[in-house]
Order: C-alpha cells, then sequence, then structure tokens
C-alpha cells in the first residue's frame, strides 16, 4: 500500500508539471461546451418555440388570401414581415436577405377569385353526382395560381418541407370552408352562418407531441442535455494527450529499466496511472456538470438537470473514465515518441466521436457506419447517459450500453499489458 501510495503522489506531481495536458483536460471541453451550446441553443429554440421570420408579399386584395394569412397567424409559426413595395421574384428575394428573414410568401393577384370559382366549380359536381344539378356537363376544376414560398438558402430540406407543409394545412383550411360556403349557399341560396365557418376553420383534430421517455416525462430536448454528456466523454478520452505522453517520458528517459532494479512491480506503476486519472475524470465530469447548473442559467442558456437515478450516472461516469484511461495506457505504451502519443490519440480520438455520435447524431449515420459505430467506445459512454439525461433510464436500464463499454476497457487494458511485455519492459 505504501509503494502504491508514494506512486500516485509521483503521478499527482508529474501531472501537476504538465500545464499543456491540464489545460486540455478541463479548459478546453469548457470553451468547448460553452461554444456549442449557444450554437445550437439558437436551433433547438427555433424548432421548439417555432417562430420563423416571414416576409409577406400579398398581391391580392381579396376576403380569401386575407382568411389564408389569418389563419396562418393563428399557427404562432412565424413572426410577420409585410412588404408592399415588393414587385419581382429579384425583389422579393433582396427582401428576404435585407429583412433578416427566412422565409417569404407571395400570394400572386386574384388568388381569391380563383380559389372562389374552383370551389363553385368543385361544388356543382358534388350537385351533380347527387343528381341534384341539372346541367351534367362536366367542366374542368379552375386552375388556380400557385403560392409561392422563397426560403433561405441555409434552411435545410427537412426545415422546408415542414414549413412547407404549414403553409399547406392552412390553405386546405381555407379552401374547405369556401366549398362548404358554395354548398351552403347553393342549397339555401344565402350565406352560411359564420358559426359553422368558425367551426369548420378551428374544429381540427390536434397531434399531441409526447417525448418518449420511460420515466413519463415531457421535458423538451435542449442543447444543454444533449452537450453536457456529450464533450464530458469528450474531456475524458483527452487525457490521452496527458497520460499517453507521459508513459513515453517514462520509457524514454529509463524509469522502466530502473524499476526492474527495485523490489517493486510495474504493474503497480500501471495501477497508479489508472487510479490518478481516473480521479480526473471523474473530477472532469463534476466540472462539466456544474457547469452546466449553474453557469449557463446565467449564460440564459438552458440548465442542466441532473438524472433521478444518481447512481446510475456515478456507475456511467466512472466506467467512461475508466475506458479513456484504459485507452490512453494503450497508446502510451506502443507510442515511440510524444509527437505520436499526442498525434495519433488526439485524432483517434475525433475519429471515435465522429464515429460514435459525439459529433454527428447517430441515428443520422448511414448504414455503412452502423458497425464502426459499435465498435467506439464513446458511442456506448454517450448511449448510456442519453438513457439517463433524456429517456428517464434508471439503473437497470444501462447495463446494456454499460457492457460493451467494459469489455472495450478490458480489451485496452489487455491490449497495453501485451504491448510492454513484447517490449519487456515488464
Amino acid at each position: 500500500m505504501f509503494k502504491l501510495r508514494a506512486t500516485i503522489v509521483k503521478d499527482l506531481r508529474l501531472l501537476s508539471r504538465d500545464k499543456v495536458g491540464l489545460l486540455l483536460m478541463f479548459v478546453m471541453p469548457i470553451v468547448l461546451a460553452l461554444l456549442i451550446t449557444i450554437i445550437q441553443n439558437s436551433t433547438y429554440e427555433l424548432v421548439n418555440d417555432n417562430k420563423v421570420t416571414l416576409v409577406l408579399y400579398n398581391e391580392d386584395t381579396g376576403e380569401i388570401s386575407q382568411q389564408l394569412i389569418e389563419t396562418l397567424q393563428k399557427t404562432n409559426l412565424f413572426d410577420w414581415k409585410s412588404d408592399a413595395t415588393l414587385k419581382s421574384e429579384t425583389e422579393i428575394i433582396d427582401g428576404l436577405e435585407s429583412s433578416d428573414a427566412l422565409l417569404a410568401l407571395h400570394i400572386p393577384s386574384n388568388f381569391s377569385e380563383q380559389v372562389e370559382r374552383k370551389s363553385k366549380q368543385l361544388g356543382a359536381m358534388v350537385f351533380t353526382d347527387l343528381g341534384l344539378n341539372t346541367d351534367t356537363t362536366v367542366k374542368p376544376i379552375a386552375k388556380v395560381n400557385s403560392i409561392q414560398i422563397y426560403f433561405h438558402p441555409v434552411l435545410q430540406e427537412s426545415f422546408r418541407q415542414s414549413m412547407r407543409g404549414a403553409v399547406q394545412t392552412a390553405l386546405q383550411v381555407v379552401e374547405n370552408k369556401n366549398l362548404i360556403k358554395q354548398v351552403y349557399a347553393s342549397i339555401n341560396e344565402k350565406k352560411s352562418p359564420s358559426d359553422l365557418e368558425e367551426l369548420i376553420a378551428n374544429n381540427q383534430i390536434q397531434i399531441e407531441g409526447i417525448s418518449a421517455t420511460r420515466n413519463g416525462t415531457r421535458n423538451i430536448p435542449n442543447a444543454t442535455q444533449h452537450n453536457i454528456p456529450a464533450w464530458t466523454i469528450f474531456a475524458m478520452f483527452f487525457i490521452v494527450i496527458s497520460l499517453g505522453s507521459s508513459l513515453v517520458k517514462e520509457k524514454l528517459n529509463g524509469s522502466f529499466t530502473r524499476l526492474k532494479t527495485l523490489p517493486s512491480s510495474y504493474l503497480i506503476s500501471l495501477l497508479s496511472k489508472q487510479i490518478t486519472y481516473l480521479c480526473v475524470t471523474l473530477i472532469q465530469a463534476l466540472v462539466i456538470f456544474s457547469l452546466g447548473m449553474y453557469l449557463f442559467p446565467l449564460l440564459h442558456l438552458p440548465p442542466s438537470q441532473l438524472p433521478s437515478d444518481i447512481s446510475g450516472l456515478i456507475l456511467v461516469t466512472f466506467f467512461s473514465g475508466l475506458c479513456a484511461v484504459s485507452f490512453a495506457l494503450c497508446i502510451g505504451v506502443f507510442a515511440e515518441t510524444q509527437e505520436q502519443a499526442n498525434g495519433f490519440g488526439a485524432v483517434a480520438i475525433v475519429i471515435m466521436a465522429a464515429v460514435g455520435g459525439i459529433l454527428v447524431p447517430s441515428f443520422a449515420m448511414p448504414s455503412i457506419f452502423q458497425i464502426p459505430m459499435k465498435l467506439s467506445p464513446l458511442h456506448w459512454c454517450l448511449e448510456a447517459y442519453y438513457d439517463l439525461f433524456l429517456e428517464g433510464g434508471k439503473l437497470g436500464d444501462i447495463f446494456t450500453n454499460i457492457l460493451p463499454l467494459i469489455a472495450i476497457t478490458l480489451f485496452f487494458f489487455l491490449i497495453s499489458l501485451y504491448g510492454l511485455k513484447r517490449k519487456k519492459l515488464i
């Protein structure tokens, strides 16, 4: 026990002198977590708060176009900006840029007249099918000039489809309302009651969105819930810069050889490094979680909320840190120089983060990456955290992610021992 304690003290002193390593292990993840969360938070607010700036150019002066605008306004999807000065497609595009808007809606002239004519013809077809119309001549349905939506080039196709669907739904409501009005007028030769029109316009079946969490909570996911676990894992694995370099230094300066002359084993030194750097990873997790809980609210970012199962959180953090330490040991054993350890270790972490779902969500990965994704330890770490933070999972729910993580950790450690024996260092 004395040898182990003395070795841990030695490793702590070496770690305290590694200014660059400490900077990469603590400062870099904090800066990344802050910057990425701030950047992504605006995107989450755009999706969750459903407020998109829209420039309106309405050439139609009829009632139906006003009904369409009122229906769209009731959805609370858009922040409206009307501009009656736009006259051409080029001016609409320029107006979109100058207004700092994402969408522009162009309603063509005679839109109301065309919709009304179409409704009358559809109503006549209904009466003809029912045998209530003496004029059985089939007439082509009047064509209505299309409504044009101009999208800012930065918008992705999925977002364009959702905005196009919102406008299409509002348009269908207006068309159905006017069709009923025309049918009612044909039967009674008078206007349909206003309450009937309101009933048709507003009494739509609602769709309720529910987060599929295990504990039944319905919190909307935010940027903090995704970034705090992700960059905690990233920070843990970046200890390879410090631990890998430390091992290479000991190999180059003859520490391994001197240890053989002492009544001790290098396995004690490996155990010391594992304990020391495992504590570092736990401190990293504590710092970044505290950052999300206490600093983010001061910056008007969504605060990080710890999962209900703290024991599961501690277990995931422990095994994630242990896997990161084993990976760093493996890199340090096989690297011949500090440049190799730092360069290969950093690149390997970035690759495993990209493949494992840290940089790109796992559900967005192409099928060809599904197998490499499952080989990345960062994938299993992240999935275990997501089970706790996003899905409200308990301790028993995360074992399907913990077991592969333990297997990968043992693989890294055994490979490290094999490398030490092959190099005749133990």
